[in-house]
């Protein structure tokens, strides 16, 4: 790969002394402390959201039509994450951000497990096509479409993880999660968020001359590749140029 963001004569924190950078960093863990008691706060709210129930429509996977109840398999709660799709683009071209966050959430899968919870990906585009980029990435954890699909909630809004509860053989939505939402969930994400430079984005409020010359989601995507497609084999370098490129 190419284009690896480097630190070579930039900017960075004022030296201190241990004393001094143990004084600044108990500072900062009151901000901390404070933001996590909030996040326990919200997490509790979550818990006491109402619920609505969804319709056991079939998606689609390996073994053809599957009923939306038989994806808890045997848990009473399932986690799902929409993963959008670009119609007749190739592997390569698909959604850096979905990408990365599945990457992220196959390798949580068994601690979901062991606390009960199933976990599955639900692609927007045809069975046909989805199948292949779930074969190239080597997912293990269960993958369908919901093309054709009409429900509101599992046919639209792409880029959302859902949380699902099984009560008396009906499947109900508990919370549902989009947008920068998401980003909680993605370890990567908070690694980098807490690297001296960040993400290295316009946005960001951070000090002069820090590395902020690139837009939102630049590292997504690495020599015409969502990022995550590095790691499997086979992957190799292509034309950015050559297809439509989806964002």
């Amino acid at each position: 790969m190419t284009d690896t963001p480097t630190t070579t004569d930039v900017p960075g924190p004022p030296v201190v002394d241990r004393a001094a950078w143990r004084d600044a960093y108990a500072e900062l863990l009151v901000q901390e402390k404070a933001h996590t008691h909030a996040g326990d706060a919200l997490a509790a709210a979550r818990r006491r959201m109402p619920m609505t129930e969804l319709p056991d429509v079939a998606v689609e996977g390996d073994d053809g039509p599957t009923p939306l109840l038989d994806l808890f398999g045997d848990h009473d709660q399932l986690v799902l994450y929409k993963h959008m799709w670009h119609d007749g683009q190739p592997i390569e071209a698909q959604c850096e951000g979905c990408t990365l966050t599945v990457w992220d959430a196959t390798h949580d899968t068994p601690y979901l497990e062991s606390r009960g919870i199933a976990f599955a990906v639900l692609f927007e585009g045809a069975w046909a096509e989805a199948r292949e980029l779930r074969d190239f990435m080597g997912y293990t954890v269960p993958c369908y479409s919901v093309r054709g699909v009409d429900d509101p909630l599992l046919g639209t809004g792409f880029g959302e993880f859902l949380f699902l509860l099984r009560r008396d053989g009906r499947a109900y939505l508990t919370y549902a999660v989009t947008g920068r939402g998401t980003e909680a969930m993605m370890s990567s994400m908070q690694l980098i968020d807490r690297t001296v430079h960040g993400r290295g984005e316009s946005w960001e409020d951070s000090p002069a001359g820090w590395p902020q010359d690139h837009g939102v989601c630049w590292w997504w995507r690495r020599d015409g590749r969502p990022a995550a497609q590095w790691t499997r084999p086979g992957a190799t370098p292509v034309d950015p140029h050559a297809h439509h490129h989806h964002g």
